[in-house]
C-alpha cells in the first residue's frame, strides 16, 4: 500500500491555474455561491501575491497533485495591540478528505502565524459544518461565540 506524500507550499503565480480550480470547487460546489468571473478570481489571487502584507495562500499537494488550499488574511487587534491572522479558507478536495490533510494544512497555518509573531489566528465555520468543527476542536480551537456576536452587512 502506497502512503501518499504531501507538501505544503506558499502559492506562487505559477500555481494560479491549479489554485483557481480548487477555489471554484470551494466557492461553487462546497459553499454553493455564485461562480465568480475568471478575471475576478485571478485578480483576487494576484492581489495577495502582489500585496503579501495583506495575506497569504498556501496549497497542499498530495503526490504532486493539488489537494487543497488555505487563505490567511491579516488585520490588527487594538485590544491585543498586535497583528492577527484570519484563517478565511481551509479547503481539501473531496478526493483527499478523511486522510488528515486538512489537519496538516491547519497545523501549517498555525505554525506560520506563530513564526511570524501574530498574536492570534481566528476563523469561522458554518454552524452545520460538523466535519470542520470536529477538526477545529481537535486542533484546540475554542468557539468564542459566547464572547462576541458576528455581524455583517451584505452590500
Amino acid at each position: 500500500m502506497n502512503v501518499p506524500t504531501f507538501k505544503i507550499k506558499e502559492v506562487t503565480e505559477e500555481m494560479l491555474p491549479e489554485l483557481k480550480k480548487l477555489m471554484l470547487k470551494y466557492i461553487v460546489d462546497f459553499y454553493k455561491c455564485p461562480q465568480p468571473t475568471d478575471e475576478n478570481l485571478t485578480n483576487h489571487v494576484l492581489y495577495l501575491l502582489e500585496n503579501p502584507q495583506m495575506g497569504k495562500q498556501f496549497m497542499i499537494q498530495v503526490d504532486n497533485k493539488p489537494a487543497g488550499f488555505a487563505t490567511l488574511y491579516y488585520t490588527f487587534s487594538t485590544t491585543k495591540v498586535a497583528k492577527i491572522a484570519i484563517l478565511n479558507d481551509l479547503y481539501i478536495d473531496s478526493d483527499y478528505r478523511k486522510q488528515e490533510f486538512g489537519e496538516e494544512l491547519f497545523k501549517f497555518c498555525l505554525s506560520y502565524t506563530r513564526e511570524n509573531n501574530f498574536s492570534t489566528m481566528s476563523w469561522k465555520t458554518a454552524v452545520d459544518n460538523y466535519v470542520a468543527q470536529s477538526l477545529y476542536d481537535k486542533m484546540g480551537g475554542m468557539n468564542t461565540n459566547q464572547k462576541w456576536i458576528n455581524y455583517e452587512i451584505i452590500l
